[in-house]
């Protein structure tokens, strides 16, 4: 069973007075420890790297404050130009001043403990990003063996973990068990995804669906552009809003005295089965260039949840509602192809491929990953299905010198057992994204879940390295895998990959607890 999202994402600005309102006491305590320190790094204009600190009770959500500055002083920098979610404009800033808030939150679970709200995902936990650090030396390797190789052992692990654990700073690998198996990875192959496509597209990448009018024949076409966060409800929010795009719409015609159309939907932008190999399943719809809500038949817009069977023919009907609406006319929205001589009468794109890219990390969000990757295949000049998907991703990693031997992509998801990955692929993603010389690739770290805080991650950790790891998790019955960045005990900061097979499908819950006490141990472990 995949991990659901655990509650919806949202763009930053709407919480930023809630979060100041909750923290703001603790952050304070903080920020008159650590404002020595932020000065002498803002005058020095160089990265620096906090020393964590095991932090207790309230210390954990200052903590989660203060380790990402220097990430944010290391490479936001180079990451520009700041996207309009205000991501990077917020890392910035948080490294000169602890107290200013921003960034992107990304939501906890509804019902989750009331604890306070989240610091923003602006890199809480990632640091260096420039490569440089004030650590003389990493993690002793033997050091790190006799910390995790116990730990990894455990019967809830299955009988073959594998893992991997690098300084990103050099990117020499610190620790590994079996680190170049090729297992199923879960969800965890939504990192290959996320990087894949800022490589293929680039962060300020826009997914736009369009309404065109053929010439002559009064036929309006709604033509999919690929984007899964278009909305069909009132409140949009930073979604592209498809009753924007009926007005819009019905605006145009009226310009043009037209008030009767012949509605169809154009969904040619992809190709191949619209099915994925697990058939039908409320964590995934059918995989449609046109769809509004991902294809939810309630009002929920995160989990599994049921969905239509044709995500194109329900978008497009309740566009032509939203027409009507306006005083426009249609038929019954039937399959189409917008021809080039088709003129486009309004357009609504999505948020930057950044920003989807993180709600689809944050989140795990299986209907944004297999999006992305269609989209990756299209820009590589693959076909766009689920083969032309597994062709464009590997290729994608391979121009940028990744590991790929032993991998195998089968979508975009995880969702499919097929997919193989290797914990030295995850940890080399990881360490990629964190290279200054590609910022592009950057959203693939500040959209990873914080432990404790945000996303896929907000349950766990409640006794452990809450605020200092973040990651993504893997979760299909008998398969758990773990895969992120933290800081460590003497402030360096690492990437690891911890996978798991053949567990007890009867008890996930303790699989994760294995791995989790795992990636605490190695935020614990100066191991020098």
């Amino acid at each position: 069973m995949v991990v659901p999202e655990l509650r919806p994402w949202r763009a930053a600005r709407p919480h930023v007075v809630r979060l100041a309102d909750a923290v703001r006491p603790r952050l304070a305590r903080a920020a008159a420890a650590t404002k020595p320190r932020l000065a002498r790094l803002a005058r020095a204009g160089k990265p620096q790297v906090a020393r964590v600190t095991r932090p207790k009770s309230w210390q954990y959500t200052a903590g989660a404050a203060t380790a990402g500055l220097a990430l944010a002083a290391g490479a936001v920098t180079a990451a520009g130009p700041w996207d309009s979610t205000g991501q990077r404009t917020a890392e910035r800033d948080r490294a000169v001043a602890l107290g200013r808030p921003g960034g992107t939150d990304h939501g906890s679970a509804p019902g989750a403990p009331g604890r306070p709200r989240p610091a923003p995902s602006a890199g809480p936990v990632l640091t260096g990003l420039g490569g440089v650090s004030t650590v003389k030396s990493a993690p002793d390797g033997k050091a790190l063996a006799g910390a995790l190789t116990p730990l990894l052992k455990d019967p809830a692990l299955g009988p073959r973990p594998a893992a991997s654990v690098i300084d990103v700073t050099t990117g020499r690998r610190l620790y590994g068990k079996t680190p170049d198996a090729g297992l199923t990875p879960a969800s965890t192959t939504k990192i290959a995804t996320a990087v894949a496509a800022l490589s293929a597209l680039g962060p300020d990448h826009r997914l736009t669906t369009r309404a065109a009018l053929e010439p002559d024949t009064k036929e309006v076409v709604l033509v999919g552009g690929g984007d899964p966060t278009l909305t069909a409800r009132e409140k949009a929010g930073s979604s592209a809003s498809l009753r924007t795009l009926a007005a819009g719409t019905a605006a145009a015609l009226a310009d043009r005295g037209v008030r009767e159309v012949t509605l169809s939907y154009d969904t040619t932008l992809y190709a191949g089965d619209e099915m994925h190999p697990i058939g039908v399943d409320g964590n995934l719809a059918p995989v449609s260039p046109l769809m509004a809500d991902e294809g939810r038949t309630n009002d929920s817009t995160s989990g599994p949840a049921e969905r239509v069977q044709d995500p194109a023919a329900d978008a497009a009907r309740r566009f032509g509602g939203f027409l009507k609406s306006h005083g426009v006319k249609t038929t019954a929205p039937g399959p189409s192809k917008a021809t080039t001589r088709a003129e486009t009468l309004a357009a609504v794109s999505s948020p930057p491929l950044s920003a989807l890219v993180e709600r689809m990390l944050t989140n795990s969000d299986n209907d944004i990953a297999e999006a992305l990757a269609r989209q990756t295949a299209i820009a590589t000049g693959d076909r766009a299905d689920f083969a032309g998907v597994g062709k464009a991703v590997g290729s994608r990693l391979r121009k940028l010198g990744l590991p790929v031997k032993g991998a195998a992509f089968k979508d975009g998801s995880g969702l499919n057992r097929a997919d193989r990955l290797t914990p030295d692929l995850l940890t080399a993603l990881l360490a990629k994204a964190a290279d200054p010389s590609h910022p592009e690739l950057r959203p693939a770290l500040t959209g990873l879940p914080v432990a404790g805080f945000t996303g896929t991650l907000t349950s766990r950790y409640t006794d452990g390295a809450a605020g200092v790891v973040r990651a993504k998790t893997g979760t299909l019955s008998g398969v758990h895998a773990l895969a992120g960045t933290l800081v460590d005990e003497d402030g360096r900061l690492l990437a690891f990959a911890f996978m798991a097979a053949d567990t007890d499908p009867g008890r996930p819950a303790a699989t994760q607890q294995a791995l989790d006490r795992v990636a605490s141990a190695l935020a614990a472990c100066g191991c020098r």
